[in-house]
């Protein structure tokens, strides 16, 4: 028998219980379509006893086969959404606080000059209007 690759060892229990929901939902779609697990197998592929695996959610299923569950189910535009960068706000987070590192740090002189300058400039297109 195969040993449990590392990465199976220490899924978080969060991610553990969000594969089992998955593999709920996909196990309630196949008896909403009223097919059976022999019929519902043959379609993805695969044999009845990785079905039952999906079903329950094990994380040694590979997400391949998870796709083609959802692809069945007219649900596999789903996927492309899961990691969307606009969805990831821990990178935003991170690219905001490097925007911020990067900045210029404008000495109050500097800011007081642009000021001066553009209220000069209003003041010069008043008096010329």
């Amino acid at each position: 028998m195969p040993s449990t690759p590392q990465a199976l060892q220490t899924l978080p229990p969060v991610a553990a219980q969000a594969l089992r929901t998955l593999g709920e939902n996909l196990a309630i779609a196949r008896i909403r379509r009223r097919e059976s697990q022999r019929t519902w197998a043959k379609r993805l592929g695969i044999s009845v006893p990785t079905l039952i695996r999906m079903e329950r959610g094990d994380p040694g299923v590979s997400a391949g086969i998870y796709a083609t569950a959802l692809w069945l189910m007219g649900r596999v535009n789903a996927l492309s959404t899961l990691a969307a960068p606009a969805e990831d706000k821990g990178a935003l987070e991170s690219d905001v606080r490097s925007a911020l590192k990067r900045r210029a740090v404008r000495s109050a002189a500097s800011v007081e000059a642009r000021l001066g300058r553009k209220v000069r400039q209003s003041s010069d297109k008043k008096a010329n209007s």
